[in-house]
């Protein structure tokens, strides 16, 4: 009887430490015990009933990447990189998704300043760029209002006013900018990931249209022009044309 009664309390307490656990933490766990389409399941239920955010996205995205299904595992590290773009854990998860599957593309020349400038864009979120932004603004006033109102007798001080209002104003312009462009990334959705395991791409709107080349599931394109069933896409290298949209997953 007393055995049967520990035996009872153990899986009372056990039952308690569970129910206890967040949302989260009961994904995480069927992750840890190898059941990765259980935490898939989960990560589901907690974009439905709590949102989505770039932990959501990227703990998904590991176990799809598990489950060997690399086409969802890149679609959700692109979109953690969306909310969170500076994070070195998504990027390598997401280079490492993408050396498992079968389209190599070539990117094109890009001018060095437009590198330089998506490098420094995508340092943090377009939340983070703004508040950058406002700080370095509200420095640049109070740096100006030193310049402008220091006596001539204060001429160490309007220095200082000086060098701090002409830094935080460029920082603040950058940031401004950096943030702009961070939400127009965000929110324009132009780029899709291949979630058809092979897709023709035709030269035209139609089944009809010259197949130009071939796709296969987890490539990266950039959305052009929507068509009825169809939408015109560019890939990395360069190329274009048209293919059916419900091959493809919106980032």
């Amino acid at each position: 009887m007393k055995t049967k009664i520990l035996s009872l309390l153990f899986i009372l307490c056990a039952t308690a430490v569970v129910s206890a656990q967040t949302p989260f933490e009961r994904a995480g766990a069927a992750y840890n015990a190898q059941r990765y389409a259980d935490a898939v399941a989960m990560y589901d239920s907690i974009e439905v009933a709590e949102g989505v955010s770039a932990q959501l996205y990227y703990n998904r995205g590991n176990a799809y990447y598990k489950m060997g299904e690399y086409a969802p595992a890149i679609l959700n590290y692109e979109r953690a990189l969306l909310l969170s773009p500076g994070n070195p854990d998504i990027r390598y998860n997401l280079s490492l998704a993408n050396t498992k599957i079968t389209d190599k593309i070539e990117v094109t020349g890009t001018f060095f300043i437009n590198v330089w400038a998506e490098a420094v864009r995508d340092w943090f979120s377009s939340n983070t760029w703004a508040v950058i932004g406002i700080v370095s603004f509200l420095l640049f006033m109070v740096g100006l209002a030193v310049y402008i109102f220091a006596g001539i007798d204060r001429m160490s001080l309007k220095k200082a006013g000086f060098f701090v209002a002409l830094p935080m104003f460029v920082i603040s312009v950058i940031a401004n900018a950096c943030a702009i462009a961070q939400n127009n990334r965000s929110t324009m959705h132009n780029e899709a990931i291949v979630y058809a395991h092979e897709v023709s791409v035709k030269s035209s709107p139609a089944e009809s249209g010259t197949e130009l080349f071939v796709l296969h599931e987890g490539t990266k394109v950039t959305l052009l022009e929507t068509v009825g069933d169809w939408v015109e896409v560019r890939i990395s290298d360069g190329n274009q044309g048209w293919l059916p949209i419900r091959s493809i997953e919106v980032i």
